[in-house]
């Protein structure tokens, strides 16, 4: 495909320099001299430090990054706007604020602690050895060594005291409380009746030139999309494992160089009595904690069947003492190491001497042992025979990519020299260049293909698409076999559904005017009849949302009120305030609503906090016009 330009590999060098250097002399040095200064304008500034437009566009793009990484098929354009740009400098401008903070409060965790907090927090316990030292190599296949991630650790743990001590702590005033619960949880008693659009639809009955005039004056909706029928074809990996054979003694060899994931891990379930003494502790207290454990260690052994009696009564472990001490089952890497030591050391019913951790002094009994069994090779053969053709796909698929881009690209006209070469499927669908809204995402959702779908090259040329890369080790090709265009259907095509819906808006109108006449002759006569009394409030019932907020806004204080809500295609709510309810006691006394409003004042009381933080620190911060950021977009470009 390249062999023209491997050929000419001079000619083109001296070609391109011809459009270089006078691209150089007309634009070049003043352009190259406007991008750099765009790079280096500041757009935010935290204690005197500047962020630069090149900063918060590298940010802005591993945002992007991240959101691919987590939905392939996402149109990254929605992400590339002035709004998402705006957020990504607000969270980098957070984070030093927060670290800012950190630093100076001295919340930044010491060696020592941060240690403690990642062999004993169970979310890091994946990233934990058996010895509960930080594995290396899930860190390196994140892009981090152990430095880099201590310092992010404790980065992270020091910007969330910042605010956890003040958002953990908030109490809301027990009158604050009992106000808001109160206006949240009030009722209002009205009188009510609903002119329902359905109830009118049987009364209508529209003209030919009421549903002519209406579809001329509404085509958009009823606009049919922009499509085509492709036949297309993918080459993945499971398609490239039904042409990969496997021999019985690669199989066996796989079992025996993999043993491990076929052996059931062994688990182990304990119970134990813990004498609280942290590390840190003096050593006169831990001496006295240690002291104690060997007290409770001597009763344990004069009478083993008291132990859950002995754990209730003096074990500091507040999540297992209530159990009698028992943790259930666990496997390796899910204790501290001492700890773990030990019950992996034990037998069935054994007890413990005292065995000390960072959390204090333990008495450990080992209830019982589950797994450690190996799967026979023929109960695992299903298994390992998946996983080994799976392998080799994936390094077939590597080798096999550039070959397939190369075909559909050279051989144009079809797609079936790489369906003869790799034994493809040729799979065939009808796509539209903008899919509806809320289709679940597919490689024939994929912008990149849809727009080569929809390109000169396929449609005017019918010509194959290039592969388009799909991630996940997916290539993609497609050909247009038919084209159609948008276009607005004929309105015999239509006629059935432009007539439903001309009899909703025509009933719909006919509810509202009897509607409002009914309202008119309430505010006129005060004591006009209603069919209906209902009792409303914010919690879900059968009187509509609209109408809902209209009463519990309504001005309360001259009653009776007379209100009219338009519900819109739904019809026209009537009502009559007249009178104001206080809370059910049985819904106001939930005790979750006073810690829900609790939640609401400590957030409230954060937002405020960070807001004076932002003050301290002198953050300023400029905001990104729309024109700003379509260069720095085109420019990443």
């Amino acid at each position: 495909m390249f062999d023209f330009f491997r050929t000419h590999t001079r000619w083109v060098l001296g070609f391109l320099i011809l459009l270089v250097i006078p691209s150089f002399v007309f634009f070049g040095v003043e352009g190259y001299t406007r991008f750099r200064d765009a790079s280096n304008a500041t757009v935010a500034t935290v204690e005197g430090v500047n962020i630069t437009q090149a900063e918060l566009d590298q940010a802005h793009q591993r945002a992007i990054d991240n959101m691919r990484r987590q939905m392939p098929n996402v149109d990254v354009k929605l992400f590339d706007t002035p709004q998402a740009r705006q957020e990504t400098l607000d969270n980098m401008v957070r984070e030093r604020v927060l670290l800012a903070a950190a630093n100076q409060q001295h919340l930044l965790p010491t060696d020592e602690r941060l240690q403690r907090l990642f062999v004993s927090d169970p979310q890091y316990a994946q990233l934990r050895n058996p010895d509960g030292s930080v594995n290396k190599d899930i860190l390196a296949a994140q892009g981090l060594n152990s430095e880099m991630f201590a310092q992010q650790l404790r980065t992270e743990l020091g910007m969330r005291q910042v605010m956890t001590g003040l958002t953990s702590t908030a109490t809301a005033p027990k009158a604050a409380v009992a106000e808001a619960v109160n206006a949240s949880m009030q009722r209002r008693e009205v009188q009510a009746k609903r002119f329902d659009t359905k109830d009118y639809e049987s009364k209508v009955n529209p003209s030919e030139a009421d549903i002519e005039t209406y579809y001329k004056a509404n085509e958009a909706p009823f606009r049919l999309p922009e499509q085509a029928e492709i036949q297309y074809v993918m080459l993945d990996v499971p398609s490239l494992m039904k042409t990969v054979t496997v021999s019985d003694d690669e199989l066996r060899r796989y079992y025996a160089e993999n043993a491990n994931r076929y052996a059931v891990p062994e688990e182990r379930r304990a119970s134990h009595i813990l004498i609280k003494a942290d590390r840190s502790a003096p050593a006169a207290e831990r001496a006295k904690a240690k002291a104690k454990a060997e007290e409770v260690l001597a009763m344990v052994r004069k009478a083993p069947g008291s132990f859950a009696e002995l754990a209730r009564k003096y074990s500091e472990d507040a999540g297992s003492a209530a159990r009698g001490g028992d943790l259930d089952f666990f496997g390796r890497g899910a204790m501290v190491k001492p700890f773990e030591d030990a019950v992996f050391g034990m037998k069935t019913g054994e007890i413990s001497p005292v065995i000390e951790s960072d959390f204090g002094f333990h008495v450990i009994r080992l209830d019982a042992v589950r797994g450690g069994d190996k799967k026979p090779f023929e109960a695992a053969r299903a298994e390992i025979e998946n996983e080994v053709r799976r392998q080799l796909a994936q390094r077939k698929f590597a080798e096999t990519a550039e070959q397939f881009t190369n075909m559909v690209y050279e051989q144009s006209d079809s797609l079936q020299p790489v369906i003869d070469k790799f034994k493809l499927e040729l799979r065939t669908a009808t796509v539209l260049r903008k899919p509806a809204p809320g289709t679940p995402a597919s490689p024939l959702t994929n912008a990149k293909l849809l727009e080569a779908v929809f390109g000169t090259d396929s449609l005017t040329n019918k010509r194959n698409t290039d592969a388009v890369d799909l991630g996940g080790s997916q290539l993609i090709s497609a050909r247009v076999v038919k084209y159609q265009p948008s276009r607005v259907p004929p309105l015999a095509d239509v006629r059935d559904t432009v007539r439903k819906t001309v009899v909703r808006q025509q009933a719909a109108a006919a509810a509202r005017k009897d509607g409002e006449a009914l309202l008119e002759q309430l505010k006129k006569n005060p004591e006009t009849a209603l069919p209906e009394t209902v009792v409303v409030s914010r919690a879900p019932g059968a009187v509509p949302g609209p109408a809902v907020d209209a009463v519990m806004r309504a001005d309360a204080t001259k009653l009776p009120l007379p209100l009219g809500v338009s519900l819109g295609d739904q019809g026209y709510w009537v009502g009559r305030l007249i009178k104001v309810l206080p809370a059910d006691p049985a819904e106001a006394s939930n005790p979750a609503l006073p810690q829900q409003y609790a939640r609401v004042w400590a957030a409230a009381e954060g937002a405020a906090y960070y807001e004076a933080l932002k003050k301290r620190h002198g953050v300023e911060i400029k905001p990104i016009a729309p024109a700003a950021a379509a260069a720095a977009s085109a420019a990443g470009r």
